[in-house]
């Protein structure tokens, strides 16, 4: 037992409150309920903030305490109060409920990523009550909603249209991930760029027509079930980079294995052979090296006897850097092939290029200074990640934009991965404490490292 395994602590607490807000995004616009967290963070900082209300219930907030030195670097930490929804049959436990059991906090965005947003309000309000000097340039919090639906209702709304509340020059994020134990010295990953959404919805159209005499018929579910297969199985475009390669040489995997899964033309049998025993970890891999197109949804037809005349199918695409939208539309045109393409609309639905910050800098080396304290390690590997986060918004501002934490030495990259956005989602109680201490510690370095 050690400090770090106090259940009864700020940010366990804290955390505990947010999931049971169960602010669920289901991407319908009058989902969320952000507003509940909102409440939640006003009352545990004890002073409300600027709320932005750009639909009913869907809320941010922020907060801005000025720096002492005109000029010096702004930081904003930018957490989301949103989560995704859970299927109750899936979970072991109530998803909302919060319990803590055997060590873990368990609930639905309790690694996605509410415990990082509870880390980031405790870290904050030392600096807001004044019981650490702030710092020379500006510190942000932007608790942000609808992070899991693209950011159009929270951060990204607040960048285009409030940019005043958030102008930062350095901001963290997610996605925190565990410390690498796979090689003699360890290594703290730290997120630096994300893949870019390409997300797409496409249409069929056929004849309606009386669903007893289905022969000869123009059905439009028939022809985008069939392009549905074929976007689903259709080997994608790979791109390996410098970043990819950094990645893999700290896992620590064996050398023939390591080295395929930096080679454009074995990746995809390294991938199937590390799926053996580190299925997670094979997804990942996969994921950081290809475009991924995921088909995810279909409506279609009007009722169950008449022959389907539209048909809609929704397919969740990731681009790696160097990868453009007019590479997506090309990539989904050869996967159905000729005919299937000419019976087809495709229409982009949320889409950007891949992002990525420098690891360099003030904000770098401060999160190297934390490590060093408290890991015993400067290594820090950047880490490119499959997903889209509000970083992406910042970073097309020219923002330096990085995720960052520190959990228990028990839970690695896989047991993560396996989480987000899974059943039985939690975190430890050791995590969470941990990554206010390192939070702390990442932003009284950054002060001393912008003092001028």
């Amino acid at each position: 037992m050690n400090d770090y395994d106090d259940e009864d602590t700020a940010a366990v607490r804290l955390l505990q409150a947010l999931i049971r807000n169960a602010c669920v995004n289901t991407g319908e616009p009058d989902s969320g309920d952000e507003w509940k967290s909102v409440e939640t963070l006003g009352e545990y900082l004890g002073v409300p903030g600027v709320v932005v209300e750009p639909a009913p219930g869907r809320q941010s907030v922020v907060y801005r305490i000025p720096g002492t030195t005109p000029g010096a670097p702004a930081l904003a930490l930018v957490p989301h109060l949103d989560v995704v929804p859970a299927n109750v049959s899936g979970w072991s436990c109530d998803p909302f409920a919060a319990d803590i059991r055997e060590g873990y906090v368990w609930g639905r965005g309790a690694l996605d990523m509410l415990n990082i947003t509870a880390a980031m309000a405790v870290v904050f309000k030392q600096y807001l009550d004044g019981d650490v000097p702030p710092l020379p340039g500006d510190l942000v919090l932007a608790a942000v909603a609808d992070e899991e639906a693209g950011g159009r209702l929270g951060a990204g709304h607040l960048v285009e249209h409030e940019w005043p509340l958030v102008a930062c020059d350095f901001l963290l994020t997610e996605v925190a991930a565990p410390t690498f134990h796979r090689t003699p010295d360890p290594s703290l990953p730290v997120t630096v760029g994300e893949k870019g959404p390409g997300w797409r919805q496409i249409h069929a159209v056929g004849t309606p027509s009386h669903a007893s005499q289905p022969f000869g018929s123009d059905n439009a579910l028939l022809a985008l079930a069939d392009a549905t297969v074929r976007l689903g199985t259709t080997p994608t475009p790979v791109s390996i980079d410098d970043g990819w390669n950094s990645f893999v040489d700290a896992l620590g995997l064996p050398g023939d294995l390591a080295n395929a899964l930096k080679d454009p033309d074995r990746v995809d049998d390294a991938i199937e052979e590390l799926a053996l025993t580190e299925p997670a970890l094979a997804r990942w891999a996969h994921a950081c090296t290809h475009m991924t197109v995921a088909p995810t949804m279909m409506q279609a037809g009007t009722k169950a006897n008449t022959i389907a005349d539209t048909a809609t199918l929704s397919v969740d695409i990731r681009v790696l850097p160097g990868q453009s939208q007019d590479d997506v539309d090309a990539h989904i045109r050869k996967a159905m092939g000729e005919f299937l393409a000419d019976r087809i609309e495709i229409e982009p639905i949320v889409v950007g290029p891949a992002t990525r910050s420098d690891a360099a800098g003030s904000l770098w080396e401060a999160i190297a200074d934390a490590s060093e304290q408290h890991i015993g390690t400067r290594t820090l590997v950047p880490m490119m990640i499959p997903v889209a986060t509000d970083a992406r918004f910042f970073r097309q501002r020219g923002v330096t934009a990085y995720g960052v934490g520190w959990f228990d030495d028990d839970t690695n990259l896989a047991d993560i991965i396996g989480m987000f956005h899974g059943n039985d989602e939690r975190v430890s109680v050791t995590s969470v404490n941990r990554s206010v201490t390192f939070l702390e510690s990442v932003l009284r370095n950054f002060g001393i490292r912008t003092a001028g």
